[in-house]
Formats: C-alpha cells, structure tokens, sequence
C-alpha cells in the first residue's frame, strides 16, 4: 500500500495491501477499495462507498458524492463500484438518493472526462461513457453500450445491451438493445458494426437488421411488431429487443417513419421477418 503523506483519509477506510493513493487525494469514510486500484491526485471518494479491485480513478473525479437531490436529508446511501473500471478526470458518480439506495456500476467500464453519472443509476458492464456526458438519476444502461461525448440521458431511460446514443443526442425514453439513436432520441438503425466486433454471428445481425424494419420501417405501429417477435422470435436477440421493449416504462425512442400506401420501400419487412 502506498498512500501518498499529502492524500488525506478520515473515518472508515480499508485499503488493500497494494492500493495507491496520489498526492492530495481525500477519501472520507466508510469506504472499502480492493487490490490494484490506484487513486490519482487530487481525486475524492466519499462513503458509504464500496470499490472492487484493479480500478484507475484520476484526477480530480468525485466518487460517491453526495446525490444532487432536493429531497435528500443525508440518509445512508451506498455506491457499490466493481473491478477494472477507469473513471477519467472530473468524472462523477454519486451514490443512491433514499434510505439504503444504491447507485451501482459493474466492472470494464470506461467514464471519460467530465462525464456525470448521477443517483441511483446502474450501469452494467463493458459500457463506454464518453466525454461530457450526462447520466441522470434511475438510469439503467446495460452491458456494452455506448454513450458518445455530449449526450444527455432523461431520468429513468435505460439504454439496451449493446445500444449506442450518438454524440450531442438527448435521450429521453429507452434505447432497444443493438440500436443507434441519434439527436432527439431517433432510432437511426441497427448497431451492426458493434455486434460484429462483438461477435454476433451474421444471422443474429441480419434478423436484428429485420426486426429494426420491422418496428420502424413498415406500416405497422411499433406496438404491433413487438407482438410480432415476441409471437415468433427469428433469434434470441430478437426476443432480447421484445422483452426489453416489454419492460419500458417511458416508451422506446422513436423513428422518423416512413408510412406507405399499400406496400412501400419496406412494407414488406413483415413478411421478411
């Protein structure tokens, strides 16, 4: 363990043998950090919070801040963070809002500069959260999404396995799994280049191609193809997109839908499905 003279730790503070804390970093306890994590200068890390192992923070980020919310009166809340997570600088993360509420973000994720992720949030795994960006309080963002720099994402949305907001975009309803929205939270299509590198095999991307026409493109609501997958999924990430569809409360993000007479450019996305 290497705690810098400069760095200041009160209350409740239990470090790993081979923890780093920088010059000038505050840790007020409780707090629990796990082996390998280092703490740059100048960071600050508040409890009740819970750090796993193998995690970078860096200057100036701010973890388990107090919530900014107006009805919180200093109840306990928690962050729980796990491993090999990097919170880049000025980044912050603040803990839940009510009497044992935890915000809690899993492991491989990277927070960029000056992103916020605020209370009560659970961001899942593997997730990219780029510069600027704003995270409010109750959002759910699941496994491998990507946030790009900029974007503002309303309270309570959740963001889909393998979704994608698009730079400077405002999200203000659920993102689907494996799909890439845009500016006013548009459903532009389907994330294919990420499944790809992902590893989803080519069928798994051409139905999630299909189901994407089939909720946006064709004549039907978007009500109407949900209740087409769900009946009949082609794969197990078409039936992924109708659960999760299932569960919104805010509505999925929206499409500038092309509506034809009769059978137009993608009417038949049905019959293709």
């Amino acid at each position: 363990m290497a705690v810098h003279p400069t760095a200041i730790l009160s209350g409740d503070v239990q470090l790993a043998e081979d923890v780093e804390i920088g010059p000038f970093a505050v840790i007020r306890g409780p707090v629990t950090i796990g082996k390998g994590t280092v703490v740059e200068e100048r960071a600050t890390i508040q409890g009740p919070t819970e750090i796993g192992c193998h995690n970078r923070i860096c200057c100036g980020a701010v973890v388990g801040g107090d919530p900014q919310d107006r009805s919180y009166r200093g109840q306990s809340t928690y962050l729980k963070v796990g491993d090999h997570n990097i919170i880049r600088e000025y980044a912050t993360i603040h803990r839940g809002s009510r009497e044992g509420s935890h915000t809690i973000v899993g492991d491989h994720n990277l927070f960029m500069g000056l992103c916020h992720i605020a209370h009560d949030c659970h961001i899942h795994n593997d997730i990219i959260i780029a510069n600027g960006s704003l995270v409010a309080g109750h959002v759910e963002i699941f496994d491998k999404a990507i946030i790009s720099g900029q974007v503002a994402i309303h309270q309570f949305s959740r963001i889909g396995r393998l979704g994608m907001a698009a730079g400077l975009s405002r999200i203000t309803r659920d993102i689907p799994p494996f799909m890439i929205v845009y500016g006013e939270g548009t459903v532009i299509g389907p994330n294919s280049v990420g499944m790809r590198r992902a590893g989803f095999s080519s069928e798994a991307r051409l139905a999630v191609r299909r189901a994407f026409r089939l909720m946006y493109r064709s004549a039907h609501t978007i009500a109407e193809a949900l209740k087409l997958m769900a009946a009949s999924p082609a794969t197990p990430e078409v039936a992924e997109i109708a659960e999760f569809a299932a569960g919104s409360k805010r509505g999925l993000c929206s499409h500038h839908r092309f509506l034809a007479q009769g059978k137009g450019r993608d009417a038949a996305a049905e019959e293709r499905y």
